[in-house]
């Protein structure tokens, strides 16, 4: 991998020690230069035939890019907004009854408690919450849905998937992974991983703009989770109206539309990455991360338990305000970090695209 190369195709990386790949990615140019041509053309040429002929051949590229990287079958791949509207998604599909466990982590992004909040507000289910390791042992004959991260956004835990599935498969019931903080990061096999549903963010470790991402549903469970909102391309034929029927494919799950600026700019995004080496960067990513947990514990830092991810957090005395206080004088540093609210703590998230002098300003700063 040609390091310098690809650093290059970052602007921000020439000012900053960018390490917040875990809410959002740093932009290249190159996803940049993407929208803005895809806003030019449509300013120009307005948004009709021909805005479309371009925006879906660019869908199915970025469709079978997602599947790519996931080890899935493209037409098992649905793109949505991101991680969070894939969650959704898969859990208004489920049919949860009053009573109904749903099985979480402790720890979970917000962006995953939201529907599973809903499911319980609207549909009577029970939301229980266990710490990510314990999860395997806590399935119950209540329990009907698992939903957790595949790596845990606070600490960079890795959840034990292979233990968790097999439980799940004992009664019978579907594993959703939110893999914010995994597709891109870590090595991600879908099939491998046995679950029922995996969904994605774009706009992470793919670099991507906010509003893409995936979701990709197995196909044992593809028709036991409703598509509940399925749109244009959901439509098997558009020339029989209401007597047509949904694809079979998860088509049926895509979110109702994109902008032809977001689909560009996140398979520029993507191919930029693929030029590098994806499995390349992910190997570089977690090892850089590593070191870094080293370096920050040998500072005396304390440093949450993590995995072989490429996430590192530690806690900051005086708690949240005194972690946000960090975090600014960090910026300020030129070092971007983000802070975890309600847990006092920051995080580095690390990625290919770092080298040894981002974690070492980040360090420096600390000192």
């Amino acid at each position: 991998m040609d390091v310098a190369r690809l650093r290059g195709a970052f602007p921000v990386l020439e000012r900053l020690a960018y390490l917040n790949a875990g809410t959002c990615g740093p932009v290249p140019a190159a996803a940049q230069r993407a929208a803005v041509e895809a806003w030019r053309f449509g300013t120009e040429e307005g948004r009709s035939g021909a805005f479309y002929e371009r925006l879906m051949p660019m869908s199915d590229a970025l469709r079978e890019r997602y599947a790519g990287l996931l080890g899935a079958e493209v037409d098992d791949v649905a793109l949505t907004s991101g991680t969070s509207d894939g969650c959704g998604r898969v859990i208004a599909g489920l049919a949860l009854a009053p009573g109904d466990e749903i099985l979480t982590a402790d720890d979970e992004h917000p962006g995953l408690q939201g529907p599973l909040i809903a499911a319980r507000e609207q549909r009577g289910a029970v939301v229980r919450a266990v710490p990510l390791a314990s999860i395997p042992e806590a399935v119950g004959e209540r329990t009907k849905v698992i939903a957790c991260s595949h790596v845990a956004w606070h600490s960079g835990a890795v959840a034990p998937v292979a233990a968790i599935v097999e439980a799940a498969r004992a009664r019978d019931i579907p594993v959703l992974l939110d893999g914010a903080q995994g597709v891109g990061a870590v090595p991600v096999d879908v099939a491998a991983l046995g679950v029922a549903a995996y969904a994605g963010s774009g706009q992470k470790w793919l670099c991507g703009p906010v509003g893409c991402g995936m979701l990709w549903i197995a196909p044992a469970w593809s028709g036991r989770i409703a598509a509940m909102a399925p749109a244009y391309r959901g439509v098997a034929d558009h020339d029989v109206g209401l007597a047509s029927g949904l694809v079979e494919t998860a088509l049926r799950y895509d979110l109702p539309s994109q902008d032809l600026s977001t689909v560009a700019a996140a398979v520029a995004a993507f191919d930029i990455l693929a030029e590098a080496g994806v499995a390349a960067l992910q190997e570089r990513a977690i090892g850089l991360a590593s070191s870094l947990a080293s370096s920050l514990a040998g500072a005396g830092f304390d440093v949450v338990p993590r995995g072989e991810t490429t996430l590192v957090s530690w806690a900051v005395p005086g708690g949240d305000e005194e972690a946000i206080a960090v975090r600014d004088r960090l910026q300020a540093a030129g070092v971007t970090v983000r802070d975890l609210p309600g847990a006092g703590r920051l995080r580095a998230s690390v990625g290919g695209w770092n080298d040894e002098d981002d974690l070492q300003r980040l360090l420096t700063a600390l000192a």
